[in-house]
C-alpha cells in the first residue's frame, strides 16, 4: 500500500528542523541497497509551510563530499542564509538555512535537493531530494472537497550496482527502478466516485516520466506550484525532471487500473525512456457520488498584456559527443555574470535548442508564462517554473522581475534540469540590479 514521506510541519508560523545527510541502507521493493538520505530515508522528509512562515533549518554533513540546499520554486532570498546555491557545506560541519517564505507565495507543491554545481546529479541520483508543501492548495476549492484525501506521487529513481545507488559516471538511458514515494510499484486506494488531491513530483536527477493511469484523467489545480486559472484534465501528463503537478483524480468504477509511464524519447541526441508500471490504483469499496470538479481556481496572472522591459535570447547547446553542454555557447561559471536584468521589469525571453534532444529550462526564485512554443501561441492557464524546450526549436517565456513576486536583487541562475546536463554546463548566472 503507498506510504506517505514521513512530514514536518511549521508550528506557530515557523518550521525549525534539522536534515542530516548521510549513507544510509534503504529498502526498494525486495532489494536493501546504500543511498544518500536526508534524515535517513530515500524520499526526504516533506516540509510543510504555510504563506508567510519562516523556515530554520539546519543542513549537517556526514558524506565524504561537500554538499548544499536548494529550495526549488521557491520565492525567497536566493542570498546570505537563504536559497543560496552557491554555498558549500564541508563534510562533517553543520550550517543553518533561513527563509522567510513571502505571504504572496503561491500555494502548492515544490521540492528541495542538493544543487551543489558538479555533484548535482550523483546526489539528486543517489537520493538527496524530498518534497516541500506550501499549505493552502485545499483552501481554493469548493467546500464539499477541501478535506479529501491528498497524496504524494513522488516520482524517483534508482539505479544501484552491488548493493549501491550508482553515483560516478552516470548515463541518463541506463536501466533504474522506478519508485513512487521510494515504493516498488505499490498500490493506491481509492473509493469509486472519490475524489482525491495527487502531489505529482520527479525529484529525481534526469529521468522524464510520460504519466498515464488507466480509465482516468488528471485534473490539473496547480502546476510547478503555481494555482492555475482554468482547470484542465489530461489523459497524459509530460513530467520532466522538476516538475509538479497537482490534480485531481477520481475514482472510477470498483477495478484495478495502472498508473504507468509510457515510452518517451528526447530526441536523436537524448534518451529512449521504456514504459514502465509504476503502481496499481485499486478503486474498491462503497461507492460514492463524484463531485462536480472546479473550471475556475486560482487567479488570473496573464501576462499577454503587459508592457516588456527587456527580451534577452538564450541558446541552448552540446558538443557533437553529447558530453559538455552550453547556454549561449559557454559552459558554467560562477563568478561570470551572464544575464543582467533590471528589477521591477518584465522580460521576455526567447529559449533556443539548437540540439537534436530536449532540455528542460528552470529559473531559481520566479515563475514564468509560457507565450509560444515553435513560433505557435501557447493558451497557457497558469505560470510555471520549468518548460520542456523542443529539440530544434524554441519556446517564448514572460518573467515578472517584480513585487511580490520578486521582493530581493542578486544573483541565482538558469539552467537545464536533467541535473547530468547541469552539472557538466549547461548552467548560467543572473543577476537582478536596482
Amino acid at each position: 500500500m503507498l506510504a506517505e514521506p514521513a512530514v514536518i510541519s511549521s508550528q506557530n508560523g515557523v518550521l525549525r528542523t534539522t536534515l542530516i545527510v548521510a549513507p544510509q541502507n534503504v529498502t526498494i521493493g525486495t532489494q536493501t541497497i546504500q543511498a544518500l538520505t536526508y534524515n535517513g530515508t530515500f524520499v526526504g522528509p516533506t516540509l510543510r509551510v504555510r504563506p508567510g512562515d519562516r523556515i530554520e533549518l539546519t543542513l549537517e554533513n556526514c558524506l565524504s563530499e561537500t554538499t548544499n540546499l536548494h529550495f526549488h520554486g521557491m520565492d525567497v532570498t536566493p542570498s546570505d542564509l537563504g536559497d543560496n546555491i552557491f554555498r558549500a557545506i564541508d563534510p562533517a560541519q553543520s550550517a543553518p538555512y533561513v527563509l522567510q517564505v513571502p505571504p504572496e507565495q503561491p500555494v502548492g507543491t515544490y521540492w528541495y535537493h542538493d544543487h551543489l554545481h558538479g555533484l548535482s546529479s550523483p546526489h539528486v541520483s543517489a537520493g538527496l531530494s524530498g518534497l516541500l508543501v506550501v499549505e493552502g492548495l485545499q483552501e481554493l476549492l469548493p467546500p464539499d472537497l477541501q478535506k479529501i484525501t491528498e497524496r504524494s506521487i513522488v516520482l524517483k529513481d534508482a539505479h544501484a550496482i552491488g548493493g549501491v545507488i550508482v553515483q560516478n559516471g552516470i548515463t541518463i538511458g541506463q536501466h533504474t527502478t522506478r519508485t513512487v514515494n521510494g515504493q516498488f510499484q505499490p498500490q493506491i486506494p481509492i473509493k469509486p466516485g472519490e475524489t482525491q488531491l495527487w502531489r505529482i513530483a520527479n525529484i529525481g536527477a534526469n529521468i522524464t516520466y510520460m504519466l498515464k493511469l488507466d480509465g482516468h484523467s488528471f485534473h490539473v489545480l496547480a502546476e510547478d506550484g503555481h494555482p492555475v486559472w482554468e482547470v484542465k484534465a489530461f489523459d497524459q501528463l509530460l513530467v520532466p525532471t522538476g516538475k509538479r503537478f497537482d490534480v485531481l483524480v477520481q475514482g472510477g468504477p470498483a477495478g484495478s487500473y495502472k498508473l504507468e509511464t509510457l515510452a518517451y524519447t528526447t530526441g536523436p541526441a537524448g534518451n529512449n525512456f521504456p514504459q514502465t508500471d509504476l503502481a496499481t490504483l485499486v478503486s474498491a469499496g462503497d461507492s460514492q457520488k463524484a463531485a462536480t470538479l472546479p473550471t475556475k481556481f486560482g487567479p488570473n496572472d496573464d501576462l499577454t498584456p503587459v508592457s516588456i522591459g527587456g527580451r534577452q535570447t538564450i541558446e541552448f547547446s552540446e558538443d557533437p559527443t553529447g558530453d559538455i553542454f552550453f547556454i549561449n555557447g559557454r559552459t558554467f561559471d560562477h563568478n561570470r555574470v551572464d544575464v543582467t536584468v533590471k528589477y521591477g521589469t518584465i522580460q521576455e525571453w526567447t529559449i533556443t535548442n539548437v540540439s537534436d534532444e530536449e532540455h528542460p529550462f528552470h529559473i531559481h526564485q520566479l515563475d514564468f508564462q509560457v507565450m509560444s512554443v515553435n513560433g505557435q501561441p501557447y493558451n497557457a492557464v497558469g505560470l510555471q517554473d520549468i518548460v520542456m524546450i523542443p529539440k530544434r526549436g524554441e519556446v517564448v517565456i514572460r518573467m515578472p522581475f517584480l513585487s511580490p513576486n520578486l521582493e530581493f536583487m542578486g544573483k541565482w541562475v538558469f539552467h537545464c534540469h536533467i541535473l547530468n546536463h547541469e552539472d557538466f554546463g549547461m548552467m548560467a548566472v543572473i543577476e537582478v540590479v536596482p
